[in-house]
This record gives C-alpha cells, sequence and structure tokens, in this order.
C-alpha cells in the first residue's frame, strides 16, 4: 500500500472525493513553490502532482510551459526537485506526492538511481506523459517494483481496444484526460465526462480521476460528482505566475478542493 492506495481507500470509506492539485517544483523559485506545497494539505488537498519542468513539454499549455520555463531559469532541477520532496516530508509524512512530466530528466539521471532517490525522499507515484503502455519495461515495472505506483493517462481517443493495455500495468489511480488537446484549452464537461469515467471504471477497479479543464469550483464539484475525483493544476499555475503568496495560492486551492469534496 502507498500514500496513494492508503488516501484513496480513506476518501472511499468517507464517502467523499479526491482532489489533486498539481503545481510546478521550482515556480518561480524553489523556495516559493516549496511554501505553496507545504500549505497546500491544510487547505483540503488531497494529493500533490509536483511538476518536473522539462525543456520540451509537449502535452503543457502555454501556463504550465511558462511555469516550466520560469523554474528551469531560476535553476530548478531534477535533484532540487527531489530535496524539495524530502525537505516536506519532514513535515508532513502522509499527503500523497505524484511526480508528473517526460521520460528524458529521469532517463538522463539513470533510472535505478532516479528510482532509488525517489523512493528516499518520499515520491509515491509518476505519471510520465511521454513514456506510452509499450515501454513499460523502461520505467513502469521498475518503478512498480521499487514500490511507487505509475499512474497512466487515459484520454477521450482511448477506445476499448487500447483500455486493457493502457490499464495493464497501471497503479494508484488512473488519470482521465477530459478533453482532446493541451492542458488549459478547454473546459471539462461533466455530461461528456461522466460516461466515459464509467467506461473506464468498468475495466478497473482503479479510481479514475479526471483533470484538464477544470478551474472553478463549481466544475470540480460537477466533474468530481462523475468521477473519484479531480486534478487542478493550470488555474492554480496562474495563481502563482500572477505573483499571489503562497497563503493566498494555497487558499485557492482550498476553495476548488472544497468544490469537490461537495460532489
Amino acid at each position: 500500500m502507498t500514500r496513494i492506495d492508503t488516501k484513496f481507500a480513506q476518501l472511499k470509506a468517507a464517502g467523499k472525493k479526491a482532489f489533486v492539485s498539481y503545481i510546478m517544483a521550482g515556480d518561480p523559485d524553489m523556495e516559493t513553490s516549496l511554501a505553496v506545497m507545504k500549505a497546500l494539505p491544510g487547505q483540503g488537498v488531497d494529493v500533490i502532482e509536483l511538476g518536473m519542468p522539462f525543456t520540451d513539454p509537449m502535452a503543457d499549455g502555454p501556463t504550465i510551459q511558462l511555469a516550466g520555463q520560469r523554474a528551469l531559469e531560476g535553476g530548478q532541477t531534477l535533484q532540487k526537485t527531489l530535496d524539495m520532496v524530502a525537505e516536506f516530508r519532514r513535515g508532513d509524512d502522509t499527503t500523497p506526492i505524484v511526480m508528473m512530466g517526460y521520460y528524458n530528466p529521469i532517463y538522463s539521471r539513470g533510472v535505478a538511481r532516479f528510482l532509488t532517490d525517489a523512493k528516499a525522499a518520499g515520491i509515491d507515484g509518476l505519471i510520465i506523459v511521454d513514456l506510452p503502455p509499450e515501454e513499460d519495461d523502461e520505467l513502469c515495472i521498475p518503478a512498480r517494483d521499487a514500490g511507487i505506483n505509475f499512474i497512466r493517462l487515459a484520454t477521450p481517443t482511448t477506445d476499448d481496444a487500447r483500455l486493457p493495455k493502457v490499464l495493464q500495468n497501471t497503479s494508484g489511480f488512473v488519470y482521465y484526460v477530459s478533453i482532446t488537446g493541451i492542458t488549459g484549452a478547454a473546459a471539462a464537461q461533466a455530461a461528456q465526462v461522466g460516461p466515459e469515467v464509467a467506461r473506464i471504471k468498468a475495466a478497473t477497479d482503479l479510481p479514475v480521476v479526471v483533470g484538464f479543464g477544470i478551474n472553478t469550483p463549481e466544475t470540480a464539484r460537477e466533474i468530481a460528482g462523475v468521477a473519484d475525483g479531480c486534478v487542478v493544476g493550470s488555474a492554480i499555475v496562474k495563481e502563482i505566475a500572477a505573483g499571489k503568496t503562497p497563503t493566498e495560492v494555497a487558499a485557492f486551492a482550498g476553495a476548488l478542493a472544497a468544490g469537490a469534496h461537495s460532489a
């Protein structure tokens, strides 16, 4: 049982949906992003997705791309991101942390070394958007063997023939991308998302959490109402980009979390 498994079991027992918040590590600098990260659980955030800044983020919209650029310009590295997690864990040993990003920085570090360091820092799961199931031997299976969940994305274009392949080595939860395209590009619609979530849940016992296109407490409630939870990224990152304080950013995330929890 990872912290992710434990958290979703607790939420299910309480009849609550999950709220997952995304921030970019090192945006706009390591100190600020760490302060935001530390403030999120107290506002009701159940799981933290921590972005790994990368120079070529192909799945990300302008908001997340700019966050990554700010982080890289501020000197953020993979090592500093692991250091952030380790520092967070000194005060919080229960909130699940999912590292999200691209394979290149992990490959450059070396998979075995990365997994050892990630586990030691306190990372519970990985979402690596550019590693398809056909490449599971690269990272997915080694991560699972190291006790780290490998969370797969399903999308509106993941048909019934493809879905079993996507699910075969997935653990923790399934991340359903509510729209086709990049992050922050359109609004999620519960009427469209609901049937897709039901289709995925018919094929797996894992929780299904929906991300992309959620930016208000009302949308968070609507989407969480047809899934096991929801993810908000771009809307929170915009607050950071606007220069809001860590307390203000966390309060904004808290309002979204309240929406999801009211579903």
